[in-house]
């Protein structure tokens, strides 16, 4: 799993069928201390996350698979969840942007 913070909407107008009514969002790849890597994933969003927000980011096709439960989908990477707060060496990390 990765962390990532959603950069914005990618729109396409033309889709395998598995993205219809699914959102893809861009998310730049951060480090575990929140630091950005330069780096960046286009993911299925499963969790509606929105621009700015920490995600956690699974980025292997066959689990981003069984999340959308399609076993045949072009998927790699998908979003499962929003991140409130990191704990890094018994630092807590407000990643919320408050």
């Amino acid at each position: 799993m990765k962390l990532g913070r959603v950069a914005g909407t990618v729109v396409s107008t033309i889709s395998h069928p598995i993205y219809d009514g699914r959102r893809l969002l861009m998310c730049d790849l951060l480090e575990a201390s929140g630091e950005d890597t330069g780096d960046y994933l286009i993911c299925v969003d499963t969790v509606g996350a929105g621009a700015g927000e920490v995600v956690l980011i699974v980025d292997e096709g066959n689990g981003a698979r069984q999340v959308v439960a399609s076993p045949e989908a072009p998927i790699r990477a998908v979003i499962v969840g929003i991140v409130d707060e990191l704990v890094v060496d018994g630092s807590t990390l407000d990643v919320t942007g408050r």
